[in-house]
């Protein structure tokens, strides 16, 4: 799958599962490990656990197995690496903390 295609697919994988405030930022310009986050904020650890665990599982099945999945276990933050793609599902007082959009603008 090519990276537009992927960072479509996993949109519409975190739109299914609910997920809310999705945002899409390029760092290809400033990463040498990524060149696009996804950002998205789950309910409940629960919510956030089930919202990563799906994405991967269902880019699994189109042929695009994960890297790595990291933060499964305490669900506050669950960061999903598909490569070019770099999926972050965090609480709501999670993402507010850490403020990843303003990081990145900040790079940019």
């Amino acid at each position: 799958m090519q990276d537009q295609q992927l960072k479509q697919f996993v949109i519409q994988q975190l739109e299914d599962m609910k997920a809310k405030e999705i945002t899409v930022i390029d760092v290809s310009a400033t990463s040498n490990v990524t060149d696009t986050m996804i950002i998205c904020t789950g309910n409940s650890k629960r919510h956030v656990r089930s919202v990563a665990e799906q994405t991967a599982l269902a880019a699994k099945r189109e042929g695009e197995t994960p890297l790595g999945i990291e933060g499964l276990e305490g669900s506050e933050w669950v960061l999903l690496d598909l490569g070019n793609i770099v999926v972050h599902v965090m609480q709501d007082e999670t993402r507010q903390f850490y403020q990843l959009e303003k990081l990145w603008e900040q790079c940019a």
